[in-house]
């Protein structure tokens, strides 16, 4: 049994049911019953004081708690499943989302719902999405007092008032100690996350990952948004201060610099990772961060990492000294993908709305580990679609299970794996949205310079936060720029507070022609990955791409 629960699995706890909650939707609603115990909406004193009883984790400097989530410690893609259904069946990208037979799923959800019999429960009523005109309400069921800690973070928490009246939209039920059967329930492994669409559920079993609570979330309003117009997406986002119409926008896959990159002092955050995009303006799907922690420092970040000593931020998967419950976060031998998850309002300069104007500056960040893309380019609105539509990124050691070393990615809206619509739904409401808009679009490198992984070094992080501010405040566009020869997007020549050298990626390599082999090469993967869509997008779109020597 992966999951940190008691000796026997069962409930200590003295009450069999505690909590404010709708007592007319009790979790027995769901059609599962016998629970033990049922703790609903409790609070983060009373999360962390559960999890230690049941000896899930250990508390940390501050109060934070320590926990760690066995042989998962990142996303499990490949064991994601879409149940197939007819009211979905024609909407779904099943190429992205592999099918799960509904009779299978019956069987997986009358096999779980008997497996949590006699076991104490965690429920979480929350909001996922700060605008309420396209807000969702999400009832998480957890195993693990501390799954419902980060959900309690991750998510928006309704007053205590609304609770009384709240209505889920939808389910999440997380039973780690749960293992599927792959001949049984259909799935591939014993880790599997399915999803029903008609029943508005999803069952998570065999992970004690944490991210998969908000992935899952992310996937359903990535599904439903679309139908209302709003473009659902994997950024961060935030705004000038005293002006929420001055908004920027960041797209970009794990470990390319979304959480670092927003949280700028000189800008108040709207969040760090999923945020929609209607008619109204930008709005955050969360009500907090999850922060990766490797190589985290007080002086490059210190707003994150003040987080990992506060009360109830849970710190996922790192390794501390055991008796003064110091974090080591340059030791990644549990996993490169070590996280902190904490509420919003622990950063001093976030939103209290979790809301901002439309756009202003889309960005599009990457992990290059080619060492062929400069810092930053300026696109025009058909190269933003061709970037966009690609997504092209390298993953970073530790983001999913299995990969550890970067490995170069085309992850269509920056983020393929959460995307239950074919790409080219949110592609056009992109376009559509940036030019009613008037957005500028620009791409970021966060990856390599100097050379390939391996042989170069990453970006400089003071010269991306350099860039990325004379692109908001608008003096970049004041900038000469060249033309790049290979992907046609302009390039800035000269950058105050920025070596010109790091400019043009070219001449940061000591063999000028091994870069020209290079990007070469990484221009025909991206002509290559890129056809799958030039049936599906306009005569721009397509003269877009990067041309082939």
């Amino acid at each position: 049994m992966e999951s940190p629960l008691t000796e026997t699995g069962r409930s200590t706890a003295p009450s069999a049911r505690t909590g404010v909650y709708n007592p007319e939707i009790p979790l027995e609603t769901l059609g599962a019953d016998g629970f033990a115990a049922v703790h609903y909406n409790i609070l983060e004193p009373g999360l962390v004081e559960s999890a230690i009883r049941r000896g899930e984790g250990e508390l940390g400097r501050g109060g934070a708690f320590l926990a760690t989530t066995g042989k998962h410690t990142g996303r499990s893609p490949k064991d994601k499943f879409v149940v197939d259904e007819p009211s979905v069946k024609e909407s779904i990208w099943w190429e992205n989302n592999p099918p799960l037979e509904a009779d299978a799923f019956e069987r997986l959800k009358a096999d779980m719902f008997a497996h949590m019999k006699d076991r104490e429960y965690f429920v979480q009523d929350l909001f996922g999405g700060a605008d309420p005109a396209h807000r969702l309400n999400v009832r998480l069921v957890t195993e693990l007092a501390w799954h419902a800690l980060f959900i309690r973070h991750l998510l928006r928490r309704p007053a205590q008032a609304e609770l009384q009246s709240f209505v889920p939209g939808f389910t999440v039920v997380n039973c780690p100690s749960f293992q599927a059967d792959p001949e049984r329930h259909g799935c591939r492994t014993e880790t599997v996350i399915a999803t029903s669409f008609e029943q508005k559920l999803i069952l998570i079993g065999g992970t004690s990952y944490a991210g998969e609570n908000k992935k899952s979330v992310f996937s359903v309003l990535n599904y439903l948004l679309p139908e209302k117009g709003a473009m659902p997406m994997h950024c961060s986002a935030n705004h000038a201060h005293g002006d929420p119409a001055d908004t920027a926008i960041f797209f970009g896959l794990s470990g390319t610099g979304k959480t670092t990159l927003s949280a700028d002092p000189e800008r108040v955050l709207i969040g760090d990772d999923e945020h929609g995009w209607s008619d109204d303006g930008t709005f955050n799907f969360e009500g907090g961060c999850y922060a990766k922690t490797i190589s985290l420092s007080a002086e490059a970040e210190p707003e994150i990492y003040a987080t990992t000593s506060m009360f109830g931020t849970v710190i996922e998967n790192m390794v501390y000294d055991p008796y003064t419950k110091e974090l080591d976060f340059e030791d990644d031998s549990l996993t490169p993908n070590m996280r902190c998850a904490y509420p919003l309002e622990y950063i001093a300069n976030a939103s209290e709305t979790g809301r901002g104007g439309v756009p202003r500056n889309v960005v599009m960040l990457t992990c290059d580990a080619f060492g062929v893309l400069p810092p930053i380019a300026r696109l025009t609105p058909a190269q933003a679609m061709y970037h966009f539509l690609s997504g092209f990124t390298s993953k970073v050691a530790g983001t999913e299970k299995g990969v550890t070393d970067p490995e170069p990615t085309f992850s269509t809206c920056f983020g393929a794996p959460f995307m239950p619509r074919r790409p080219e739904v949110y592609g056009a409401l992109l376009r559509e949205k940036i030019a009613a808009n008037g957005s500028t679009c620009w791409l970021v490198n966060t990856g390599w310079t100097g050379g390939a992984h391996g042989t170069g070094s990453r970006m400089p992080i003071r010269a991306t936060r350099t860039l990325l501010s004379a692109a908001l405040d608008g003096s970049l566009n004041k900038a000469e720029f060249r033309i790049d020869p290979h992907f046609g997007f302009e390039v800035p020549v000269a950058v105050p507070g920025v070596p010109d050298l790091i400019l043009d990626p070219r001449r940061t390599w000591h063999a000028p022609e091994e870069y020209d082999a290079q990007a070469k090469k990484l221009v025909n993967m991206f002509i290559k990955n890129f056809r799958q869509y030039e049936a599906h997008v306009g005569g721009d779109v397509k003269a877009a791409a990067p041309k082939a020597a």
